[in-house]
């Protein structure tokens, strides 16, 4: 079974220059946890990847603000306050660029074995330069466990 016949086409994305808030609005309409980034004049161009992780970053610029400690901890309503300063910047800012990719004619199996190696639960589809698609665990799970057989 190859990725093509499980991956999702016409995967919602989001451009370099779009806004925090965009992005993040996005993946919290399509309960998805991340977007491929495509370029702002070749929206068939992937350039990056983008996570709801990597959108709240910028918040907790330090691994020691999560902690509720009246010492490491930062002053989470001055936070609150530069959330909107946050939600402005630019994708660009902070996805990771040049995310790992899968062609469409691999094995399932094969995009599986990255996903679990890299701790991912999706993956853009490229082929050539263009992004086809995405393929995520669900349907990898959905292929290979529902409708295959």
């Amino acid at each position: 079974m190859k990725v093509s016949e499980v991956m999702s086409h016409g995967s919602i994305t989001c451009k370099a220059g779009d806004t925090l808030h965009d992005a993040t609005q996005k993946m919290v309409m399509r309960r998805c946890g991340s977007l491929p980034v495509v370029d702002d004049e070749d929206t068939t161009k992937l350039i990056g990847i983008i996570t709801i992780r990597d959108t709240m970053l910028p918040l907790y610029p330090n691994f020691g603000e999560y902690i509720h400690d009246a010492k490491s901890a930062r002053d989470f309503e001055d936070m609150e306050e530069n959330y909107k300063s946050v939600m402005c910047m630019k994708v660009k800012e902070v996805m990771t660029p040049n995310p790992m990719t899968v062609p469409s004619n691999m094995p399932v199996l094969k995009a599986a074995s990255f996903m679990g190696l890299k701790n991912l639960r999706r993956l853009p589809v490229v082929d050539g330069e263009k992004l086809s698609g995405v393929i995520s665990i669900g349907d990898i799970n959905r292929g290979l466990f529902i409708n295959h057989g």
